[in-house]
């Protein structure tokens, strides 16, 4: 039987991409058919907190929701005008400065799941789910002969059964789940020349091994494990290699906790969110969740929203359109996080391994300039020098992030 009480359950998504409008559109009927079948009664919000900078879109394109979601769930924009309002608050109620609340609230990987945590504790969220722009509830898993079960995944009870009595709940993903393209390895490149560059961009979630492995096995492609996609399998993260790592999406926060939540930090223009946000969960609890997102890295299956299910996931080839930029991208940002992730895990030893990132980079990038012909990889080692001499300024940025979350949490939730 369900409780008067209802759970107020937020859904935020950060966005630059009008793709957050077709998910939402498509996947609303699921969302509260789970709600539902949820042994509580519970309160949607849909968050949505719109970039019109980050693909120059104009802003009516995030605003093409369906009647009809408006009619069962909450939608709350958050537009630039509301962000402007509340630095006002910010810093006249609760005396923050300008620079402060500019840390805080506005747009970017970070500084967007700020912004939604600070509305969502606002409304009196009590969990909150963040659902990226590219990623949708269903599980691909590789069958005996090569084709695939696509399993529907209810992303929103799983959170809810797991985040209840933790502080952090954590889904999977399957599908392209990073922006590296397929390489032939020895006809495209030398693998020893790849291995060079994936290492120097790599980080916590992606590193050689793993690519490697699925290059040569699945083309690229990661599919889900049965047994998760079936539900089975939650356990409890521990800390390994020195932290509690958890992805940016597919990712649920406890905003009745929100004492043990951290802020969410990246150096200037550079990813790392989640791996900054990983780092300050020490003694939180956090749940690994059975629960899988399909992420589209490279928006090349948008047909799975209406159901329309590859039997076989292709190799995504360099040459393919908008591939080549979308990865570069995603090297840049990676590596403009680097240099900071390596200072907080080994100061000692943070010189040495900044020199071995530019060795690997001088060995790489030509080879990769070849292969993608109108990229500038050499850039990679100018970003890399100019994010390596402010690294200290980086680390006191993400030091004072925190510390000005801290506040804004006693200020906001009374804790």
């Amino acid at each position: 039987m369900k409780n008067a009480k209802k759970i107020e359950l937020g859904i935020g998504f950060v966005t630059g991409r009008p793709n957050a409008c077709n998910i939402i559109n498509k996947y609303y009927k699921s969302i509260l058919e789970q709600a539902k079948r949820y042994n509580e009664n519970v309160n949607i919000t849909i968050f949505i907190l719109y970039d019109i900078g980050y693909q120059q879109c104009v802003k009516e394109e995030f605003y093409k929701i369906n009647p009809n979601v408006y009619k069962d769930l909450h939608i709350k924009y958050i537009t630039p005008e509301n962000i402007e309002e509340d630095k006002k608050v910010l810093r006249g109620r609760y005396g923050f400065t300008t620079k402060q609340a500019d840390y805080m609230l506005g747009y970017g990987h970070a500084k967007g799941r700020n912004t939604l945590m600070y509305y969502a504790l606002k409304r009196k969220i009590d969990y909150l789910i963040f659902w990226d722009d590219d990623e949708y509830p269903v599980a691909c898993v590789k069958k005996d002969d090569g084709e695939i079960d696509w399993i529907p995944q209810d992303n929103i009870i799983k959170h809810l059964e797991n985040i209840k009595n933790a502080d952090v709940s954590v889904g999977y993903h399957c599908g392209y789940i990073s922006p590296i393209p397929y390489i032939e390895l020895d006809e495209e490149i030398e693998e020893t020349v790849f291995k060079s560059y994936i290492e120097a961009i790599s980080n916590e979630l992606v590193e050689w091994d793993n690519i490697k492995r699925i290059m040569k096995e699945d083309n690229g492609v990661t599919y889900a494990n049965p047994n998760i996609a079936r539900g089975k399998g939650k356990y409890e993260i521990g800390l390994e290699k020195g932290s509690k790592w958890v992805a940016g999406s597919t990712l649920c926060v406890n905003l009745k906790r929100i004492e043990n939540i951290p802020a969410f930090y990246n150096p200037p223009g550079a990813r790392g969110e989640d791996t900054f946000f990983s780092m300050m969960l020490d003694n939180c609890k956090v749940i690994k969740t059975p629960v899988y997102h399909f992420h589209d890295g490279f928006l090349k299956f948008t047909s799975i929203m209406s159901g329309k299910y590859p039997k076989k996931l292709r190799k995504i080839q360099p040459k393919d359109e908008n591939v080549a930029s979308r990865f570069y991208k995603a090297s840049i940002g990676w590596l403009k996080y680097k240099p900071l992730l390596l200072y907080i895990k080994n100061k000692k030893n943070y010189n040495n391994e900044i020199d071995k990132i530019k060795e690997n980079l001088n060995v790489s990038i030509p080879v990769m300039n070849k292969i993608f012909k109108e990229q500038s990889f050499e850039d990679l080692l100018k970003v890399l020098n100019k994010y390596d001499e402010n690294v200290q300024q980086h680390y006191k940025e993400f030091q004072e992030t925190n510390k000005i979350w801290n506040k804004i949490k006693h200020n906001i939730a009374k804790i």
